[in-house]
């Protein structure tokens, strides 16, 4: 299995809350920088125990900046998080699409593509929140659509290299072998992730993961 590649400190919403804090008589941050910095800071607020509903006042606080300050950058919180889910969405594809375009074998795609996906959830404990929609309880409805639009195409992705092995195998129902195990698979990913978030981070998701690849994939 080949690793997540670290994420680049620059664009990562997972950056340490204390990168945020600005030393005195520094430079005030381009509004690029000062959007990374929102982002980044909500991850990591996150990540915190009881983070049920985070408000722009104290996403505010954390910033040092006022509520206003925010709003100069995005239009309103659930547009924050819509740059949470670009992040997560360009992250995970990225490593899906150069699995599917270096690897031939559909079973080795399919086990590749629920590691590189588990290990993002693990190495960014506050977007785990967000993925599996704990964050998004008390947010906009459509942050929810979107994130359910992700694990679709995650699941449509192991639909289509399941079915080239399972042709290779030579099964005689080889579309509805896939969609039954890409069913299973996306689940699975999706039970390792809400575990991971409910556990207080504690229950990491690739726990036993080359194991229970073999017994799911093969």
């Amino acid at each position: 299995m080949t690793d997540t590649p670290a994420i680049p400190e620059d664009t990562s919403p997972e950056v340490a809350a204390d990168a945020v804090a600005e030393p005195a008589g520094r430079k005030r941050p381009k509004p690029g920088e000062r959007r990374v910095q929102i982002l980044q800071t909500l991850a990591h607020m996150l990540e915190q125990p009881g983070a049920d509903r985070i408000t722009t006042a104290a996403l505010a606080g954390k910033l040092d900046v006022s509520e206003a300050a925010l709003y100069r950058h995005f239009a309103s919180k659930a547009q924050m998080f819509e740059g949470l889910i670009e992040f997560i969405e360009q992250s995970v594809f990225t490593l899906v699409n150069q699995i599917t375009e270096r690897e031939t074998s559909g079973v080795v795609q399919a086990q590749k593509i629920l590691t590189v996906l588990l290990q993002f959830g693990e190495k960014n404990p506050g977007m785990t929140r967000v993925m599996v929609g704990d964050a998004l309880v008390f947010e906009n409805e459509r942050l929810v659509a979107r994130m359910n639009q992700f694990f679709d195409r995650i699941e449509s992705q192991l639909r289509q290299s399941l079915r080239s092995a399972a042709e290779a195998a030579g099964s005689s129902t080889p579309t509805v072998d896939a969609n039954a195990q890409a069913s299973v698979l996306t689940g699975f990913a999706v039970g390792r992730l809400q575990r991971y978030a409910r556990s207080g981070f504690k229950r990491v998701p690739t726990e036993h993961l080359d194991a229970a690849l073999r017994l799911l994939v093969g």
